[in-house]
Formats: structure tokens, C-alpha cells, sequence
């Protein structure tokens, strides 16, 4: 005998929706994993940045005051933040900051070894005082002193799990050098020739 809550072709019809749904809930799932991947995006940018990318200022806020955080807990908690604030936004909204990621993205990579070489030079400013000595000589026209505060300031940052003020600043110190250093420099092979980290053999000198 048919089942009368059977169509013609012995399916019904619901059951037709819910293999369509599958898919859907499967997307809907994706695309927020990559929403949340957008804003982690963004939280690893640089702050000047992220000010300027167009966005419901909520949600900027959530991302700037995340970049803020050094300490791992309070950091991954609003990061959390972030991605549910991320998860708020329309479509338009996210098309227009993953097309400004991607312009970020278009930069030469001899500008992302530039700038990644700038943070290990920071680095090894904070991990060896002989680093200082080294960039002093490379750059004369280097405020020596102030850096060597901004270095003290930047130890006692970390140690003390502040803010990063003193170390973003040796990072754009870095950066105005690497910058007239370019300007010197009109050959093609500028990057390179500013010798943006220091040689291997001062290991030896240790």
C-alpha cells in the first residue's frame, strides 16, 4: 500500500531539502573559519594599518585593543573576541577588507624581507648589546643614547608584560634608517646593500 506522505516517485519532498542543507551548513561553517582567519589577519598587521581598512568601528576596536595584549590568556580571549565581532559583518563588509588584505599581499618580496628583517635586527638589538655598536657604526647619524633607553625600556616591557611602546619604537627607529639608507642608494640592489641584519661572524666575537 503507498505511503500517502509519499510523492509519486516514493521520496518526500523534504527529504530532498534536507540534502540540500548539508552543503549549506557545511559552508556557512567555512566561511566563518575564514572570517575568523580575516580578523587574525588583521590583528598581525601593523596598527596604522588596520585604521585605515574600512570597518564598523566596533570592530576595529576589537582588533587594535588585541594588539595591545602581550599577555597568552588575555590575548587568546580576545582573539575569540575578535573572531565573534569578525562573524558580524556582512559580506560587502568582508569582500572590501579581505580586497585590502590582498593588496597588502601584492607587496614586493623584497619589501617582506625587508620589513622581516627589520624585527630580527630589533631582536637582536634586545638580545645583544654588541648589536647596538654594530648599527651605531653602520649609521652614524644614529641617536645612539635615546635607542640604548628605548632598548632598557622595551627589556623592561617584556619583563614586566606591558604594553610594547618602547619596542615599536626601535622598530620604526629601523625603519626611518632602513629608509635613508634607500634614498642613498639609487642602484637596484638597495635592499641588500643596507646589510639589514648583521654579519654571521659576530657570533665569533661572543
Amino acid at each position: 500500500m503507498p505511503n500517502p506522505n509519499r510523492g509519486a516517485c516514493g521520496f518526500q519532498s523534504s527529504e530532498f531539502e534536507q540534502e540540500y542543507e548539508r552543503p549549506s551548513k557545511s559552508e556557512a561553517k567555512r566561511q566563518s573559519l575564514e572570517v575568523q582567519k580575516l580578523g587574525e589577519e588583521l590583528v598581525n598587521e601593523a596598527r596604522d594599518r588596520v585604521k585605515r581598512v574600512p570597518m564598523p568601528e566596533d570592530v576595529r576596536d576589537a582588533i587594535l585593543m588585541c594588539q595591545t595584549i602581550t599577555n597568552h590568556e588575555g590575548r587568546r580571549r580576545q582573539m575569540q573576541f575578535v573572531g565573534k565581532k569578525m562573524r558580524t559583518l556582512d559580506e560587502e563588509e568582508i569582500a572590501v577588507i579581505q580586497r585590502t588584505i590582498d593588496s597588502w599581499k601584492g607587496m614586493s618580496k623584497a619589501d617582506t624581507a625587508a620589513l622581516h628583517a627589520l624585527e630580527r635586527r630589533r631582536e637582536k638589538l634586545l638580545a645583544d648589546d654588541k648589536a647596538l655598536t654594530v648599527l651605531s657604526t653602520e649609521y652614524p647619524e644614529l641617536d645612539v643614547q635615546h635607542l640604548r633607553t628605548l632598548i632598557r625600556n622595551a627589556r623592561k616591557e617584556q619583563a614586566e608584560n606591558k604594553p610594547p611602546k618602547a619596542y615599536r619604537e626601535i622598530f620604526q627607529i629601523l625603519k626611518d634608517l632602513n629608509k635613508k639608507g634607500k634614498s642613498a642608494k639609487a642602484d637596484g640592489d638597495d635592499d641588500e646593500a643596507l646589510d639589514l641584519e648583521p654579519a654571521d661572524d659576530e657570533s665569533d666575537d661572543e
